[in-house]
């Protein structure tokens, strides 16, 4: 029939009416965004497997050295142990809790565990006299003079701060990177989209072509168009990826998690053997520094001595389990950082299943022929002259702008554990929340988020790797919409009490 009714397709002779025309157009926009769907749950699917296994092998590891302490520490420490197991029980938990997202400050974690365990044994390896709360306290303002752990206490901060920053920042990047390519997949196309789409596959049907493929460049420049937002994901993410890459180094590295997570409880063993051997020049030196204290008249009871034998601690190395896994991560990293830029190719291929470029028996939009125009560039920006596709460069796609927002912060949060620091959430959304993209905060990050410790230590902003211009905000520019709100609430304070 004649084709004056037709609105997406050439109108020339056609096989559809208008109502099969409609059809094709709302069925080649559910194939579509079906087939981004698709494309991101693979790669979500890969993301999330990488996350499993490290999120598997750390827990174990953290496990395995509690279980040991828990074995080895009764008979080795009799009273010492059992009159404490709550210390070490809470010792165990702010680690975890800190790995799994909770705003804890880890150095202060560590220092409140050694000053427990101190006051705790000082008080048990001196049962004959009266010590009081105010005595304990004097006592610990001595504790880094006299170090009665010896260097334990310190290194251990060091290297387990390093090592948890690490491994927290590194679970947390696979989960984030995945979140971002589900809600990105979820995406609508827009109406100059779904006519473009509907043209590359559909209209050959109408011209009674069915058997005839879409040409491949004509399907990236419609492709191209209507992935023009997402292709500007590319430079963040490739960024996510690498610094992805060098934490993984670091994990089987300086910090290695092996290492520092598996051995805590033989530092802590090592620690209180110290605390054990200079007990008598470290009384002495307490006593020297906050007074004799009072003779107990409870009577002293024994320290249960008899239970000072050594009991050989080990740590079962699990280092090539954590070398596979690293190898198989940065495999699987390298693979997917030009996932959005490829993604028009893959799809043109795999799933639209066009021609290739020479063949000149193609479908290109009008006819049965070769398609000329040029093939356009990545990105928003270069949509200005696609020949298939009229896209706003001037309108940004917000969800995805929000997403963009979301990898530069991890990226932020990567290259601070990189070199040790730690960048909790908290901050990480004050400086995204000027870029309109508040809410877009995955449900895993932002759910976790508790009220900051005023002690935390100011996070320093450092990019990883080159990427001028791309880290976090600092904190300057928040300083006036903070200030601002600030005066909003005493101004509506005030009305209020006017009112009243």
């Amino acid at each position: 029939i004649l084709g004056e009714h037709l609105r997406i397709c050439p109108q020339g002779y056609t096989c559809c009416t208008s109502e099969m025309e409609e059809n094709f157009a709302n069925k080649s926009r559910s194939e579509f965004e079906t087939m981004m769907k698709e494309a991101g749950r693979s790669v979500q699917m890969t993301l999330t497997a990488q996350h499993r296994s490290f999120d598997s092998y750390f827990q174990d590891l953290l496990n395995k050295s509690e279980k040991a302490l828990y074995d080895a520490f009764p008979s080795m420490y009799g009273e010492l142990y059992t009159q404490n197991m709550k210390v070490f029980k809470d010792l165990y938990s702010e680690l975890r809790r800190y790995y799994r997202g909770s705003n804890i400050n880890l150095e202060e974690a560590l220092n409140e565990f050694w000053t427990r365990l101190l006051e705790r044994l000082f008080k048990l390896m001196n049962p004959q006299y009266h010590i009081t709360d105010e005595y304990l306290d004097c006592m610990v303002k001595h504790a880094e003079q006299h170090k009665p752990f010896g260097e334990v206490p310190r290194d251990l901060k060091v290297k387990a701060t390093r090592a948890f920053i690490a491994a927290r920042s590194y679970a947390q990047g696979f989960l984030v990177g995945s979140d971002v390519v589900k809600k990105v997949s979820q995406v609508s196309l827009s109406h100059e989209c779904t006519r473009a789409i509907m043209k590359l596959m559909y209209c050959p049907h109408c011209r009674g072509m069915s058997s005839v493929k879409p040409c491949n460049n004509y399907c990236l420049n419609v492709v191209k168009g209507c992935l023009a937002n997402q292709a500007d994901l590319n430079t963040e993410w490739k960024y996510l990826m690498d610094s992805l890459v060098v934490v993984a180094d670091r994990i089987d590295g300086p910090y290695n998690v092996d290492t520092v997570i598996g051995t805590i409880h033989m530092r802590i063993a090592e620690a209180i053997s110290n605390l054990q051997e200079n007990k008598d020049s470290i009384t002495a030196k307490v006593f020297q520094g906050c007074g004799n204290p009072k003779i107990s008249t409870k009577g002293s009871s024994s320290e249960d001595k008899k239970r000072r034998g050594k009991v050989a601690l080990e740590a079962k190395s699990s280092a090539q389990a954590l070398e596979m896994l690293v190898v198989d991560a940065k495999g699987n990293l390298t693979a997917l950082k030009t996932y959005w830029i490829t993604l028009p190719g893959s799809l043109c291929s795999k799933r639209v299943m066009a021609s290739s470029a020479a063949d000149d028996k193609c479908w290109n939009g009008m006819t049965k022929g070769s398609y000329l125009p040029e093939v356009m560039g990545d990105g928003l920006a270069n949509q200005i002259n696609n020949p298939e596709v009229e896209v706003d460069i001037t309108k940004p796609d917000m969800t995805i702008r929000q997403q963009i927002m979301q990898l530069k912060i991890m990226t932020n949060r990567l290259g601070n554990a990189n070199i040790g620091n730690d960048v909790d959430f908290q901050d990480a959304s004050d400086d995204m929340s000027g870029s309109g993209s508040g809410d877009s905060c995955p449900d895993d990050v932002c759910g976790k988020r508790l009220s900051k410790n005023p002690s935390t230590r100011q996070p320093e902003t450092h990019a990883i790797p080159k990427q001028s211009g791309h880290g976090v905000s600092g904190a300057s520019s928040r300083s006036l919409p903070s200030a601002f709100l600030l005066l909003l609430s005493v101004a509506f304070l005030a009305t209020q009490h006017l009112w009243r």
